[in-house]
């Protein structure tokens, strides 16, 4: 570990212990020629975020309510990250058979996974029955399927007399997008769920609760980044609303379980952390006060709003040039990375900080500048015209706020490895430390997924 004493990493303050982490890495050349680009994750900081997430509905939820908070896998499909969350009572949201691959690597007890996915084959449905993980049917003819397969009698769960876990069915409260459309779930043509303004769908919903008893949830997610609270808590509202005149109309609880989902946009502006997830939750308790009087048992799906702002991309710059009388600082975290800010920057511009080739800070006067990444097509850049201290090789250039997506949602362009992720924090005796939570691909790798051994 690095000699850093312990009172130089102060508990409390996540950007320091970032700009030491950065140093660390430096210090402990976890960046060279054949790795020079990383991404690290502060661990202490993800432990405070799931604390704050619980602590937030423990306010709100009444005495004894249950609530299951899940992690939306595909924003960090890590092991070693699902794991840590498990360990933190947090559980997983998948959305495919790969992503529950990495659930049950990771451990997870299937009574705190979830199955969500607008496209789930047969096999997928029965291994959810099988294995008793919770699923929320996304449209009518998925529930037929559904209904089919339980009718057999074959897919026997794990439970009492071979119970499958929980079924539910997600809705489409219709409400209208929000800044990014590409992220804005509950919209008039949206492709999840059913949608309730449609002619015939709010009936349809009430039928197919009416019909089919072992229906025990709702589910509703109206989107995440660029969608604003009050449109978050309008789908919550609306999904209770249903389950109220659902359960009404079976003169029973029959729906005992709503899915909230995730969605809380992160702000990539700064360091603060704004909305928290209480701003959300005491949101929740203002606008539909029911929902936390014990009589619903609650499932979220977080994904970006618990690790963003945990997590950095790290990337020795290579070279710098000027063209046009612009000065480009060329590095190797582009969009194979960033795919996302590459593509479509105006909606997921992220923050770039400049270090030394030490890990120290650097300072000086601003000059407005590209930073660009490897891959081979002049928009391959993840700042435009962005206004840093001077860049040279052999500095470091990090991307803020990286912590979910970035690390998971490899872009394959030009066939670059996928980087190392570092988890960070301070050790027993104050020092800084780092655990692998995956290691570089190599390029035999790259060449055995491309196929190389046909």
């Amino acid at each position: 570990m690095p000699d850093v004493p312990p009172a130089a990493v102060p508990a409390a303050d996540p950007s320091r212990r970032r700009d030491l982490a950065v140093a660390a890495a430096v210090a402990h050349d976890l960046l060279d020629d054949e790795h020079p680009l990383i991404g690290l994750l502060d661990l202490q900081d993800l432990r405070e975020r799931a604390s704050a997430l619980h602590a937030a509905f423990d306010e709100v939820t009444a005495p004894g309510q249950h609530v299951l908070h899940t992690f939306a896998v595909k924003a960090a499909a890590l092991p070693a990250v699902l794991r840590r969350l498990a360990a933190l009572g947090i559980g997983a949201e998948v959305a495919s058979p790969g992503e529950l691959a990495l659930a049950h690597a990771a451990g997870l007890d299937p009574a705190r996974i979830v199955l969500d996915s607008p496209a789930k084959t047969r096999t997928e449905l029965r291994t959810a029955l099988r294995q008793g993980i919770a699923l929320n049917a996304d449209n009518p003819q998925e529930l037929d399927r559904l209904t089919e397969l339980l009718a057999t009698g074959t897919e026997a769960g794990p439970g009492p007399g071979g119970a499958h876990g929980p079924i539910g069915i997600r809705v489409n409260p219709q409400l209208g997008g929000g800044s990014i459309d590409a992220m804005s779930t509950a919209t008039a043509t949206s492709k999840f769920g059913v949608p309730l303004r449609d002619e015939g769908g709010r009936a349809w919903v009430l039928r197919a609760f009416a019909e089919r008893p072992w229906l025990t949830r709702l589910h509703c997610h109206t989107g995440s980044q660029g969608i604003p609270l009050e449109r978050m808590a309008a789908g919550v509202r609306a999904t209770y609303e249903l389950a109220e005149e659902i359960n009404t109309a079976a003169g029973r609880r029959q729906i005992d379980t709503l899915d909230i989902g995730g969605g809380l946009p992160v702000h990539f502006g700064g360091d603060e952390t704004a909305p928290t997830f209480a701003d959300y939750a005491r949101l929740l308790r203002r606008e539909v006060p029911g929902l936390f009087d014990g009589r619903y048992a609650l499932v979220t799906e977080f994904g970006r709003s618990l690790l963003a702002k945990s997590g950095l991309i790290l990337t020795r710059v290579e070279y710098t040039k000027t063209a046009g009388g612009r000065p480009i600082a060329v590095t190797h975290a582009g969009a194979q990375v960033a795919t996302r800010t590459v593509f479509a920057p105006d909606a997921w511009p992220i923050r770039v900080a400049a270090y030394d080739a030490k890990g120290r800070p650097k300072t000086g006067t601003p000059v407005r500048q590209d930073v660009a990444g490897p891959c081979c097509f002049a928009g391959d850049l993840v700042a435009r015209d962005r206004a840093l201290p001077p860049l040279a090789p052999g500095d470091l250039a990090a991307l803020l706020d990286t912590g979910a997506y970035y690390f998971s949602t490899p872009f394959g362009y030009n066939s670059l490895p996928r980087p190392a992720v570092h988890g960070y924090e301070p050790g027993p005796d104050g020092r800084l430390g780092f655990t692998v939570l995956r290691r570089a691909q190599t390029l035999a790798e790259v060449v055995a997924e491309a196929g190389g051994d046909l």
